[in-house]
């Protein structure tokens, strides 16, 4: 009886661990895809304001990024 009981407490600590090291990745994964849609927005916005202030060279930087 306390085999079992000892097996089932092993195995809730196998799976909280797991269960831990999951949600850990999956916070990362998250935190990483939150930074790159920040950064994104940012040069976007960015973006937005040089071609309104300078449309020329906004189209160079368009040009670059393109690759042409």
């Amino acid at each position: 009886m306390i085999r079992k009981i000892l097996g089932f407490a092993v195995m809730a600590l196998v799976a909280i661990l797991v269960f831990k090291i999951a949600l850990a990745l999956l916070g990362v994964l998250l935190g990483l895809a939150v930074a790159v849609l920040v950064l994104a927005a940012m040069g976007y916005v960015f973006f937005l304001v040089l071609r309104i202030f300078s449309p020329k060279t906004a189209s160079r930087v368009q040009e670059v990024i393109k690759g042409r």
